[in-house]
């Protein structure tokens, strides 16, 4: 029987047992409590590197504002029934059709390269001071130094009309733009079946958190309006064109109904030709008095659907002061930093151990 066992064993001698490997594990915590002073003296010197960085590091200010999306009625609701009328004489008042924004799309368009751009190229105040929110940050983050040192940039300025702006002003803005996509600026929704969305901006300076949120979510707002509704203003535009030209030639023909009875006030009652002025500019006034009045039917309900449509967004919350914080306290900081520095330590006395045994 021994021997049918040791020829077992001869036959795998790969083979470790549980045994085995508890034997090891326990011979490697002897080893590792005997560098004891070693992890203790790493647990101090990490605990002092958090503590300096709980230092060094700068609070984070997070603004956070909260709308509602409403698309609107998208079958129209009592305006169909016009809108079917009105499009037979060739005109569209809107209220049919998707929405450019339903879905994630608003989403994204809060994360295009305009709304930021925008949004940072817009004039807010900050404790009675005017600046541009692309200033605003440049100073704090102190990136003018930065370019001064690395590209040669002595002063920039961004204040104009940014079509006009250089090859290095829209490389900075697309910089800012990818940075803040990355790491300032997150929007999402916090339930994918409601309408809600939250809009969060990250920064270390508390008023440029708040402005930037605010002005941004007034950007988006305004772009907003104008794209969903720029069809229905049209139309409105064309027939309040439309009515005010018609009414001009109403008048027109009225007072010439006025003129041609002037001119013969007593006419011959058997002279008909005599009428026959009158009655032309009797039937023009007719004629424009019905189609005058079409188009003022079609006008109201253009601006019916316009009101419809607007507002688009319903701000919920909006950010106040004091913004969330989010800082690394000293005690915190020791902490990890000595939890850090002693698993980094012990890491390295195993695998140090490992590697004598393997060589």
């Amino acid at each position: 029987m021994d021997q049918e066992e040791q020829g077992k064993k001869t036959e795998n001698p790969d083979e470790i047992s549980i045994g085995d490997i508890l034997l090891k594990v326990r011979s490697g915590i002897r080893y590792i409590k005997t560098k004891w002073l070693t992890i203790l003296l790493f647990g101090v010197f990490g605990g002092l590197l958090g503590f300096g960085y709980s230092i060094i590091k700068k609070p984070v200010y997070t603004a956070t504002c909260t709308f509602v999306l409403d698309e609107g009625n998208k079958s129209g609701g009592g305006l169909g029934q016009y809108a079917g009328l009105a499009s037979l004489a060739g005109i569209d008042i809107g209220g049919s059709g998707g929405s450019i924004f339903s879905g994630d799309n608003i989403i994204e368009l809060y994360k295009s390269r305009l709304m930021i751009e925008k949004t940072l190229l817009s004039e807010v105040d900050f404790n009675g001071k005017s600046a541009l929110l692309i200033d605003r940050y440049i100073n704090f983050n102190k990136l003018r130094t930065r370019w001064k040192e690395k590209d040669q940039i002595d002063s920039i300025n961004f204040s104009g009309n940014p079509a006009k702006f250089t090859r290095k002003q829209d490389s900075i803005i697309t910089d800012l733009v990818e940075l803040f996509n990355k790491k300032v600026l997150s929007v999402d929704k916090p339930d994918k079946k409601l309408s809600i969305i939250n809009v969060n901006v990250a920064s270390t300076d508390e008023l440029f958190a708040k402005e930037f949120t605010n002005k941004l979510v007034e950007t988006v707002n305004d772009f907003y309006v104008q794209t969903k509704t720029k069809k229905t203003q049209q139309n409105v535009q064309i027939l309040q064109r439309q009515a005010d030209s018609v009414r001009r030639e109403l008048n027109s023909s009225i007072s010439g109904v006025a003129s041609a009875i002037d001119a013969a006030p007593n006419a011959n009652p058997s002279l008909l030709s005599l009428r026959v002025p009158s009655q032309r500019k009797q039937v023009d006034v007719q004629a424009s008095t019905a189609i005058y009045a079409e188009i003022v039917k079609n006008l109201e309900i253009s601006k019916i659907s316009l009101l419809q449509e607007t507002p688009l967004i319903q701000v919920i919350d909006s950010p106040v002061l004091p913004l969330f914080i989010d800082r690394v306290t000293k005690p915190k900081g020791i902490i990890v930093g000595a939890i850090l520095g002693i698993l980094f330590t012990v890491v390295c006395i195993a695998g140090r151990k490992v590697m004598l045994k393997l060589v």
